[in-house]
C-alpha cells in the first residue's frame, strides 16, 4: 500500500480527517509518509487549506498541494471561474510516483467525490487512481442518503478495476439515530466487506494527542488501527 487515494462520497463527509487519521498512525509507526492535495479549492493565497489541518493533526510535515483555486467549486469549474490554468493529472501522478519511490506511504486525497472533474477533458480523481494503480479509500457519511453515494462510488470504483481499500465513516455522531445504525449493516454490504472504520464527529477539534487516540481505536488493522466492526456495531445500538 505504497499509494492510497482517499476520497469521499462528497464533500464535507470528513475526507481530510480521515487522511490525517490515516497518516497519524503511518507516522507514529516510524513509516516516511507523504501527503499530496493535488488540487485544493476555496481557499484563497496564503490562507491554511486541507494540508494544514493534516499536519497538524497529524504531526505530518511532508505535505504537498499541486494546485489552488479560491472558488469553492469543483477543481475545474474552480479553474475556469479563475481563470487559471486547470491541474495537470499526468504531472499529478508522475509526482506522486516520484514520492512514493523513497516513503512508506503517500495519501492522495481528493477534492469533493470519485468523479469530480478535474480538468475540460473530464479527468477525475478515479483517473488519477489508475494511473497510479492505487488502492481507493472511500469516505462517507453515516446518515440518510448514505446508502446510494456509497453504491455508486463503490461501483465507480469497481469498473475502473480499482482496488477497494475500504469504506470509512468519517463523522459518527455522538447520538446515532436509526438511519445510522441501521446503515451500518448495509455498507458493508455494499462494500462487500467489514467496515474499515468510523471516526467520531468532531475529531478535527481535539489535540494531536487525543486524535492519535481516536485514530487507532477508530480505523481498522489493515489502516493501522484496531477497529473492531461487530463490537462497534454492538455498541451503536439496535439497527432496525
Amino acid at each position: 500500500m505504497s499509494v492510497l487515494v482517499v476520497t469521499g462520497t462528497g464533500t464535507g463527509v470528513g475526507k481530510t480527517v480521515v487522511t490525517a487519521a490515516v497518516a497519524a498512525l503511518a507516522h507514529a509507526r516510524g513509516w516516511p509518509v507523504a501527503v499530496v492535495k493535488p488540487a485544493q479549492t476555496g481557499v484563497g493565497p496564503g490562507e491554511d487549506g486541507d494540508l494544514a489541518e493534516v499536519t497538524r493533526l497529524s504531526g505530518v510535515t511532508d505535505v504537498h498541494e499541486y494546485a489552488r483555486f479560491p472558488s469553492p467549486l469543483s477543481p475545474a469549474a474552480a479553474a475556469r471561474a479563475d481563470g487559471l490554468p486547470p491541474p495537470d493529472l499526468a504531472a499529478a501522478a508522475r509526482s506522486v510516483r516520484d514520492l512514493a519511490a523513497d516513503r512508506r506511504l503517500v495519501l492522495v486525497e481528493g477534492a469533493g467525490g470519485l468523479l469530480v472533474r478535474f480538468d475540460p477533458d473530464g479527468a477525475t480523481l478515479a483517473d488519477l487512481a489508475v494511473r497510479l494503480r492505487a488502492q481507493v479509500l472511500v469516505v462517507t457519511a453515516a446518515g440518510l442518503g448514505t446508502l446510494n453515494h456509497t453504491a455508486l462510488t463503490c461501483e465507480a470504483i469497481a469498473h475502473r478495476g480499482l482496488e477497494l481499500a475500504g469504506v470509512v465513516i468519517g463523522s459518527w455522531p455522538r447520538e446515532p439515530d436509526l438511519a445510522a445504525r441501521s446503515n451500518l449493516v448495509d455498507l458493508e454490504t455494499i462494500s462487500a466487506r467489514p467496515l474499515a472504520g468510523a471516526l467520531p464527529a468532531g475529531l478535527g477539534t481535539v489535540s494531536p494527542d487525543a486524535f492519535l487516540v481516536a485514530a487507532h481505536a477508530g480505523l481498522a488493522p489493515h489502516l493501522g488501527g484496531v477497529f473492531a466492526p461487530a463490537h462497534f456495531r454492538a455498541a451503536a445500538g439496535p439497527q432496525g
